[in-house]
C-alpha cells in the first residue's frame, strides 16, 4: 500500500490546527500528517498531542526549540518521512489556504507519471481568493521573474502545496538546501527540476488565512529575489566545473 503523509509546520496556528487535522484525516485515500511545530506559545503543540490519542499511528509530532525557518521545518519532516517509509509526501500549510481537499488531486497525479506535483495557483490564470492585489502582483511577477532565470517551465515556483514521490527527496542533496523562506520552495523544484524529474502543475484556488496571522516578511521576499540568482549562478559554476574536469 502506498503509504502518504502531510507534513505541516506550524507556530502559533492554535486557531487552525485541530480543524486542519480532522479535515486531512477525513480524506480518502488516508493520509498520515506530521506537525512540526517551532516552539508555538500559544499551546499548538499541546493541541496535537490531545488529538494523537484519539487518532493512533496518524498524527506524528515534531517539536523544535524555537522559530527556525520554513525550510529547515520541511527538511526535518523529509528525513523523518523518509526514514519512516512514506512514499508520497507532502507540503501543506495550517491555515487552510491550502484546500485539504486538493490532497487527492495531487496524489493522483503521482499515481499518474509526476514525480512532483505542484498546487499551482497561476496554471489557469491567478486563483487567488482574499489577497490584496499588491501580494497578488508581488506573487505572480515573481513567478515569472523565476521561470526566467532558470529557464524552469513551472507557473507558480514559489508554491507550497506540493506531494513529493520519495525517489525525489532520496536523490536531492536535502543537507544542502540553503534558504528558509519562499526561496527554500524553488530551489526544491529547481534542484528536482536539474535531476530530470517530472515537475507537473495542478490548477488550485489559494484561499489566504481567515484566522492567525501571517508569516510573511520582506526579508523573506528578499530571500526569494537575490536567492534565485545566487541559486542559478551556483549551478552555472557547478556545471563549468564538471565540463572542466571532463575534458
Amino acid at each position: 500500500m502506498n503509504k502518504r503523509i502531510v507534513i505541516i509546520p506550524t507556530y502559533n496556528e492554535i486557531e487552525n490546527i485541530e480543524k486542519i487535522i480532522r479535515k486531512v484525516l477525513n480524506q480518502e485515500p488516508q493520509f498520515d500528517i506530521l506537525v512540526i511545530d517551532d516552539n508555538s506559545p500559544d499551546g499548538t503543540a499541546l493541541a496535537v498531542k490531545k488529538m494523537q490519542s484519539d487518532h493512533k499511528g496518524r498524527i506524528h509530532l515534531l517539536e523544535r526549540s524555537g522559530k527556525l525557518g520554513l525550510g529547515t521545518a520541511y527538511i526535518m519532516g523529509f528525513h523523518w518521512a523518509l526514514e519512516n517509509g512514506f512514499e508520497f509526501i507532502f507540503e501543506m500549510d495550517a491555515d487552510f489556504s491550502h484546500n485539504p481537499d486538493d490532497l487527492v488531486r495531487l496524489f493522483n497525479a503521482c499515481i499518474n507519471g509526476a514525480d512532483l506535483a505542484i498546487g499551482s495557483r497561476y496554471i489557469t490564470g491567478v486563483n487567488v481568493v482574499n489577497w490584496p492585489m499588491s501580494r497578488v502582483l508581488i506573487s505572480y511577477f515573481a513567478s515569472r521573474y523565476v521561470r526566467f532565470i532558470t529557464r524552469m517551465n513551472i507557473k507558480d515556483s514559489t508554491a507550497g502545496f506540493i506531494c513529493y514521490r520519495d525517489k525525489v527527496l532520496e536523490t536531492i542533496d536535502l543537507d544542502k538546501i540553503r534558504f528558509k523562506g519562499y526561496a527554500f520552495q524553488i530551489e526544491m523544484k529547481f534542484n528536482a527540476w536539474k535531476y530530470g524529474f517530472k515537475l507537473e502543475e495542478v490548477p488550485i484556488i489559494f484561499t489566504d488565512r481567515r484566522e492567525g496571522k501571517s508569516k510573511m516578511s520582506g526579508k523573506i521576499v528578499y530571500e526569494a529575489v537575490w536567492g534565485v540568482i545566487t541559486m542559478k549562478i551556483s549551478s552555472w559554476f557547478k556545471s563549468y566545473k564538471k565540463a572542466a574536469l571532463t575534458r
